[in-house]
This record gives C-alpha cells, structure tokens and sequence, in this order.
C-alpha cells in the first residue's frame, strides 16, 4: 500500500472526507504512512478527529509558533509548515488525489518527494460505500421520502383557480413547494444546495430547477438530491405527479418508465457493465418508437425521447461512479447507485422516475420505499 497525502477540509473533498469522517470547514494535511493515518490540523480539531481513530498532530507540533514568528503571509506560513510535517512523518513517495494543490505539490517536490496523482487509487477507496456511508445513505433517503410526501401532501390539497393551482388562497408555485421541502430536510439533518420542482414544459428541460405556479393536468417533476449532515453522503430520488387529468401522451410516458425502472433493477448485480444495464432501458422506449443516445445518429444532439444516462453513483458526490450509460463502467457490491429512465417531449414536458439501490453479494436492494402514482 503507498503512503497517501490529501490537503483539503472534509465538507467540500470527497477523498477527504471519506478518510476522515468528520467536518472539518478548513483545509489540513491528512497523511497516511505505513499504513498508519495521521492528520495536520489546527488544535481546534485535534479532539474531534483522534476521536475518529486518526493520529491528530497540532500545528505546534512541527513548528507552527516559530513560522508564525518569521512574518510571512499565513498561506506562505502554512506552505512551509505542510512541507516540515511530510518530512517530519517520513513521507518521502506519496500517491495524491487528482485535485491535490499546484502549489504545495511544487513545493513538496522541491524538496525530493515523489508525488503520483492517481485518480483511480481514489475512486476506488471511496466506491465501495463502508458502513457508516450507507447508514448516511439510508438516512438521507428516508428524509428525502418525508419531504416528497410533505410536498404531495400540498399537491392533494390543491384547487384550481383561474388555471393554476390553489393551496389556502394562495397559489402553489414551484419556491412554495422547495420551502416546504427545505423545512423537512432541516427536521431529518439534511441540506440542499439545490432541487428540481418543475412543472408543465420545464420538465422536459434537463436540470432546469423549476419555478412559478402550477397548473392543473401539468407534469410536476420532484428531483430530490439532499445530503446528510452527519456523514456528508447523498441520496437522490424523482417522483413525477399530475393535480387534475394527465394528459394521454404522459399517462403512456409513465408506462414506459416505470418499465424501463422495472427492468433495469432487475438486471442489477455484481459485475453487471452498466452499459449492458442502460441497454436494458433503452429497448423498452425503442420498441415503444422513442429515440435513445444509442438510436440516434452520431454527432446528433436529442432533445427528446430518452436523452440522458440511465443511472450514476451516489455516495459523498450525488453523482459519482459507476455510471450506468454509454460509458464502459462495471458495477459491483457495494456500489449505491441511481436508476433514472424518463421520456420528454420539448414543450410539452416529461416524466422521469428515480430509485436508489444498493448493490450486494445476493443481488440489488432498493434503498427508495415510495409508490409511483402520477397521482399526488
């Protein structure tokens, strides 16, 4: 096993994150050697993160006081405190994250130290989710399911007025919907730098996040993708509803995706080429006429059908390996991850379904518990 340098906080780095599993706002120096983890911090930190079974040394501990002494910008200061520390731990060849700094990986060279940026070295530490990741996970799900119902819940309480829908004599627009998401993944300890509460012709439009009111008959797509702030890990999941008459054309959409979910899970298992997975999917919308990313002519650019990836990884990234498309990913136990299949159609709207799955030794295990009604 090589020794291992990452420099980054744990609230924004993944990598990081996953070797330390405790939130740290600010950048440190965390070092494996030997085999033996070690972290550079400030003393602030040094409980919490000993507390996690990692060798936390202060800052002091390699000089911090004398640097400061010298007069230097902090940022110089630090730089040359980082460099005392991998020395002084014995770090002489060290594998890094692809996102390691510029800078100190200048620095740290100049002084003789061999440093290979690996990036699969650090997909793979992190892919296969521990414990306390999937139990993140499982927390985040449940909490992303109770804000849906909170959501559904205004949904069915719904009039219509003057062609847009009416909650307690006040419109019910797509931000009304997203705060009252937002309160309930406060309740569960979960944030959310974003979501999509879409509604009508905005549905069929990728990441468009959704606003203004609601109409009656309309798609309503929910895509919800909050993390958990105790393990920093991530769930996704999509729901797809109509308050009044879906249209025919949706009515059929919602067939096929369900189908196309259905069958994809099915297929999932240890080893499986998500490609093969994603295959799977797309027969269903082009036995059904629908074109796909595999039907389509090369260098074409769809803006219907099914025009995006069945599927990726969840875990510290919402998305993440393995990805389940055209590309060549291969899934295996204990990867989390999404199935996702939708059809739109460009000013009219669309449907997309969305379930998280843990994949095991004994096949796939749906982390999402939550029915699939167009019906709120």
């Amino acid at each position: 096993m090589p020794d291992v340098l990452i420099y980054a906080d744990t609230m924004r780095a993944p990598d990081m994150r996953h070797e330390v599993p405790v939130a740290v706002p600010d950048p440190f120096l965390y070092v494996e050697r030997n085999g033996t983890k070690h972290a550079v911090l400030t003393s602030y930190e040094v409980d919490r993160v000993s507390a996690a079974g990692i060798q936390a040394h202060p800052l002091e501990e390699f000089g911090w006081d004398e640097l400061l002494r010298q007069g230097n910008p902090r940022e110089e200061t630090m730089l040359l405190l980082l460099q005392r520390a991998v020395e002084g731990l014995g770090v002489t060849d060290a594998v890094v994250p692809p996102t390691f700094p510029v800078e100190l990986a200048d620095r740290l060279r100049a002084k003789g130290v061999e440093l290979t940026p690996d990036r699969e070295f650090f997909l793979d530490r992190r892919r296969v989710k521990n414990e306390p990741e999937i139990e993140g996970i499982r927390k985040a799900q449940r909490g992303t399911e109770a804000a849906m119902d909170a959501a559904r819940d205004l949904l069915r309480r719904a009039d219509t007025s003057n062609g847009t829908l009416v909650v307690d004599g006040e419109a019910l627009t797509c931000e009304r919907l997203k705060t009252v998401i937002t309160d309930v993944f406060n309740d569960h300890g979960l944030v959310a730098d974003g979501m999509i509460v879409s509604h009508g012709a905005q549905t069929a439009v990728g990441h468009e996040m959704g606003f203004g009111p609601i109409a009656p008959n309309e798609p309503i797509v929910l895509d919800l993708f909050p993390r958990d702030r105790e393990s920093g890990c991530y769930a996704d999941m999509t729901r797809t509803f109509v308050v009044g008459e879906p249209p025919e054309e949706l009515v059929e959409y919602h067939r096929l995706v369900k189908e196309a979910l259905d069958r994809s899970i099915a297929a999932l298992k240890d080893g499986v080429v998500g490609r093969d997975v994603y295959t799977i999917a797309c027969e269903v919308f082009h036995e059904a006429g629908y074109p796909t990313q595999l039907s389509k002519e090369e260098g074409e650019v769809l803006d219907r059908g099914f025009f995006h990836g069945l599927g990726h990884g969840v875990g510290l990234e919402v998305h993440e390996r393995p990805w389940l498309s055209r590309d060549a990913s291969t899934v295996k136990a204990g990867d989390v991850i999404t199935i996702e299949p939708g059809l739109y159609e460009p000013g009219f709207g669309g449907c997309r379904l969305e379930d998280l799955v843990l994949i095991t030794e004994d096949g796939p295990e749906n982390l999402t518990q939550y029915p699939y009604d167009l019906t709120p």
